[in-house]
């Protein structure tokens, strides 16, 4: 219960929350967010760009979020499923995994049911590294795709 904490280490987690609460469905609008306008809500731009997005843009858009990353890991994992090559099926397995856990982890944290760990929320979180890993990985999935399409076409069964 981060409420019940004596020494305010929960801080994060309880504006967050307060956040996420009070977008509603539709949200406040653009830059009109109260948590993150009057700087409640540390670290808003990379570890809670979740709570930021919930709060002005509403349930509305963090739904459609969280669908977005729930297809495209599944579809990275699917395609992980048919490429032929034992290594690119490894590679999008693991790369589909992390793309998902790591959402997962971010927006559990943002929402108070995981503890704050510094995660990144993939492609939209502010930060150079993380945008440049994944986005190496979605370019060596496409890559791996590409590849078996070419041998698949090669052997005949494209």
């Amino acid at each position: 219960n981060p409420q019940a904490d004596p020494y305010g280490s929960a801080y994060h987690i309880i504006q967050s929350e307060i956040a996420v609460g009070s977008g509603k469905l539709t949200g406040k609008g653009f830059l009109q967010g109260t948590q993150s306008k009057l700087m409640f809500l540390p670290e808003q731009h990379t570890d809670f760009i979740f709570a930021t997005i919930s709060e002005e843009f509403g349930f509305m858009l963090s739904s459609i979020i969280v669908l977005v990353y729930l297809l495209l890991s599944v579809r990275i994992l699917y395609f992980g499923r048919k490429v032929r090559d034992k290594a690119g099926k490894f590679i999008c397995y693991g790369f589909g995994g992390l793309i998902g856990t790591q959402a997962f982890i971010n927006i559990a944290m943002t929402v108070g049911l995981a503890p704050v760990v510094g995660i990144t929320l993939p492609f939209l979180s502010y930060g150079g590294s993380s945008l440049i890993t994944f986005s190496l990985m979605i370019g060596t999935i496409l890559s791996i795709i590409r590849y078996d399409k070419m041998e698949k076409f090669k052997l005949g069964e494209a």
